[in-house]
């Protein structure tokens, strides 16, 4: 009982925090520009923990270390596909993305591609919106699992509550504060996130008795925990596993929720700052995660679910009030995502489709308060789906993450890098790489070695954007429009 009584302690303080940032953020959260990217005026090291937390998510801590516990050393080629995907994504796609959309004045991805592709029939938001929809309901179903499954494991509430707790607390912060309040408690959440999975792993090796015997213990529960291509060795299957693992972090490329962060900087010099910060940090996260799971499996070796292997360790390894930081910070992973997700699925509804699709005459503050409600309303729908099956977090979570990624990213990188893009190029990549997507996970992958999604989704994507746009005409002065772009992007700062 006075374990609990610890655990609930620092969770309320946690929420307490969260809630006055909601309130706090409220006072910039009336216009549509400070309801969704904050106004445009964030700072380097909160879009950089915002960035890294957001595309993290529960997905790192119950999953990421579950799998660490599962397969080893192998999980090791996730750690590597996520810092390459964070490297390029802050040194080359931010800076030219970041000012595109101010020129453009965008405040959602939609805005900045309709502008770049000339698009007066709408087609590349409507698209937009269709995916993010249904992407953000299964993404974000996928994290209030995760909530249930944490208020579970260290508290014993069962998952109906859990799952209902974690989604009132987001939305009303969310609903409430906007991005600005998103984007604090992002930071704040970064920041537990990145001491947890520091300490952890650390303190796990350490119980076990020092590197050389955590190594020991792990080669005599299973030697291929050992083996950076796992069970299989060099086969087919095992370098096909790993060629998933690695493809997990170019999502990072393209995702509207990762990119939004870049949008909504200061300046160009908080981009380049916050690139200092975001790269460490994903390796900490990333190598700590895989870690923890590892030493869990030394410590723990019979788990019926490996994705309960950090609370496990917390609740065996630290006092009371510690093992509330790890529950606050579980929590904090699926909240950095979901209120994200949250604030992205609502400006598609009223920026894309209300306000620009349909030509509403409808004032700011009127469209802020429509965001709101459609806040709610999506996190109401997640929060039902989620109730009704509980889900392997990892894999799920994965399936939303590419579906979302392969239908942006060609058309992104495309627009960004190549000025012979086209309007028609970017719609059927869009179109085209988000059902390769849907379809592969559906009929093919299992016969396939399980060929992580992601990849026949880029390949399919990229190549009907480039395919389609050699036979088009680009939009006019788009050449000269990037010619610019790249000349200001790689001036010195």
């Amino acid at each position: 009982m006075a374990s609990s009584r610890g655990i609930i302690l620092v969770l309320g303080c946690y929420l307490l925090v969260l809630l006055v940032l909601g309130f706090w953020g409220s006072k910039d959260s009336k216009s549509l520009a400070g309801y969704y990217v904050a106004g445009k005026k964030l700072p380097s090291w909160v879009i950089a923990f915002s960035s890294t937390s957001t595309g993290e998510s529960a997905w790192l801590l119950l999953g990421l270390t579950g799998m660490g516990y599962m397969v080893g050393f192998h999980a090791l080629w996730v750690v590597l596909g996520e810092f390459l995907g964070v490297l390029i994504a802050w040194k080359w796609v931010a800076r030219p993305f970041k000012e595109y959309t101010d020129r453009y004045d965008s405040i959602t991805v939609n805005d900045y591609l309709e502008t770049r592709f000339r698009d007066n029939s709408h087609i590349l938001r409507i698209i937009g919106t269709i995916i993010i929809l249904s992407m953000v309901t299964a993404y974000t179903a996928a994290q209030l699992t995760a909530s249930g499954k944490a208020f579970n494991s260290f508290l014993g509430t069962d998952y109906t509550t859990g799952v209902t707790i974690g989604a009132l607390v987001i939305v009303f912060y969310t609903t409430i504060g906007g991005f600005k309040a998103v984007a604090y408690s992002d930071l704040i959440q970064g920041i537990l996130m990145f001491g947890c999975l520091f300490l952890l792993p650390i303190t796990g090796i350490m119980a076990i008795g020092g590197w050389s015997s955590f190594i020991e213990n792990l080669r005599l529960e299973d030697p291929s925990l050992l083996a950076l291509m796992g069970s299989g060795g060099l086969t087919l299957s095992s370098m096909i596993s790993a060629l998933g693992f690695v493809a997990i972090g170019f999502a990072f490329l393209g995702s509207p929720q990762l990119l939004t962060r870049f949008m909504a900087a200061r300046s160009q010099t908080d981009i380049v700052k916050g690139a200092r910060i975001a790269i460490p940090c994903i390796l900490v996260f990333d190598i700590g995660a895989v870690f923890a799971g590892m030493a869990g499996r030394v410590l723990f070796p019979a788990l019926t679910d490996p994705e309960t292997i950090l609370p496990m360790m917390s609740m065996d390894l630290f006092p009371s009030l510690i093992t509330g930081l790890f529950l606050v910070t579980v929590l904090a992973a699926i909240m950095s995502t979901v209120d994200s997700l949250l604030i992205l699925a609502s400006a598609s509804v009223v920026r894309d489709i209300i306000q620009q699709t349909l030509k509403l005459a409808i004032g700011e503050r009127k469209l802020s308060l429509y965001g709101k409600l459609v806040t709610v309303f999506i996190g109401t729908i997640a929060l039902i789906a989620a109730l009704a099956e509980v889900r392997a977090i990892f894999w799920f979570v994965l399936f939303a993450w590419s579906g979302i990624a392969t239908a942006f990213t060609p058309a992104i990188l495309c627009s960004l890098f190549w000025d012979k893009t086209t309007k028609n190029g970017a719609i059927a990549g869009m179109t085209s790489g988000f059902i390769t997507t849907v379809v592969w996970v559906l009929l093919f992958k299992e016969r396939f070695f399980d060929l992580y999604e992601m990849i026949p989704g880029f390949v399919v994507g990229f190549s009907v954007v480039i395919g389609v746009s050699l036979i088009g005409r680009p939009p006019e002065g788009a050449a000269e429009e990037m010619a610019m772009i790249s000349a200001e992007t790689r001036k010195e700062l």
